[in-house]
């Protein structure tokens, strides 16, 4: 129990001084404004865990929100509703190789102004995030924040999308990435509270 607790107050202390670009400088309390999980997650059927409801991506969104108070917004599409592993496979690589930009809804709709760091998560589709992250990337600015990302994948680590972020948004203030096998999101959530801890 003290564990969790010391965890919760290491990981809450990420938003009272996540909007700080130089880690030594001393923020102003009433300066600070609120953190914010954008998260794309993919439901169905994934990789090593087969058919599931809630995508694994979600459930890390799930957790950082529950251990830090954060807010969230989730990139929705339907394109890739229904679709088995292998095909969706496919249709991402074919995304990656055209450099397409799928269509999304962002729910809610939240103001970014509203937000000094955003968590950025995704799976790694092909070596970094799906194409309709980067619809996200080319629809919103987010320059001038902090910006944690993180991944579900199933061998892929991050990938190269911290360096997809950094150029994204080469104003903001982009920290090291975080990373977890999709098929222990739902038995291994020490793995998010220890990378929480450690901010």
């Amino acid at each position: 129990m003290k564990h969790k607790f010391l965890t919760l107050l290491a990981a809450m202390a990420v938003c009272i001084s996540c909007s700080a670009q130089n880690p030594n400088e001393k923020m102003v309390n009433d300066k600070m404004k609120k953190c914010l999980v954008v998260f794309f997650s993919h439901a169905g059927e994934n990789y090593s865990v087969g058919n599931i409801k809630v995508g694994n991506t979600k459930i890390v969104a799930d957790y950082i929100s529950e251990l830090i108070g954060a807010d969230q917004a989730e990139i929705v599409t339907h394109k890739y509703d229904g679709m088995a592993y292998t095909p969706l496979t496919n249709l991402a690589q074919d995304e990656q190789n055209n450099d397409e930009r799928p269509d999304f809804e962002l729910v809610p709709n939240v103001d970014f102004s509203q937000y000094d760091t955003v968590f950025i998560g995704g799976p790694v589709w092909w070596g970094t995030y799906p194409q309709v992250m980067f619809t996200f990337f080319d629809r919103y600015d987010l320059n001038g924040k902090t910006i944690y990302p993180f991944t579900t994948h199933e061998g892929s680590g991050l990938g190269s999308c911290v360096n997809d972020v950094r150029r994204a948004y080469p104003n903001a203030s982009v920290q090291k990435g975080f990373s977890i096998y999709g098929h222990e999101v739902r038995t291994n959530k020490t793995k998010v509270e220890n990378w929480l801890k450690g901010l």
